[in-house]
């Protein structure tokens, strides 16, 4: 099952935007993962929100804030089209939580972790990716 992580510096996402982007980042994770819109497959897909500290992340440059957007998903969930359109989407999220504009795109890296079959696991069994594209298709059927 996906998970997705925004690392931000604490104070660098509007009010709005901090009350929002876990779940904008599960639902922009869940779509491009292509998993049905169901209440299983939403329950599923963590979202986190890591702040850091004042004075935790900075450059060389200077000290405009940066955003980093980890996402882990079972290896062969993501075609290359959708690793991209996730980046992307993702990235514009993170962007309009932080009340930033195009510009500033740069601000925003996106990490995909694949995690290898039968490296995760959930409920105490190892989870294989043809056992979600199955459960996947069952849920479709049942929305």
């Amino acid at each position: 099952m996906p998970m997705i992580r925004l690392t931000a510096p604490a104070g660098a996402l509007t009010e709005q935007g901090r009350q929002s982007i876990q779940r904008d980042l599960a639902a922009v994770l869940l779509r491009w993962e292509g998993a049905p819109d169901t209440a299983f497959f939403r329950a599923q897909a963590w979202s986190y929100l890591t702040e850091l500290p004042e004075d935790a992340q900075t450059t060389a440059e200077d000290d405009a804030p940066r955003f980093l957007v980890e996402v882990t998903v079972p290896q062969g969930a993501l075609s290359e089209r959708r690793k991209a359109g996730l980046v992307e989407e993702a990235t514009k999220n993170v962007l309009a939580a932080a009340g930033l504009g195009p510009d500033d795109a740069l601000r925003v890296w996106v990490l995909v972790h694949e995690q290898p079959d039968g490296m995760w696991g959930a409920g105490g069994s190892v989870i294989r990716y043809d056992d979600l594209v199955a459960l996947a298709k069952g849920q479709r059927t049942d929305a």
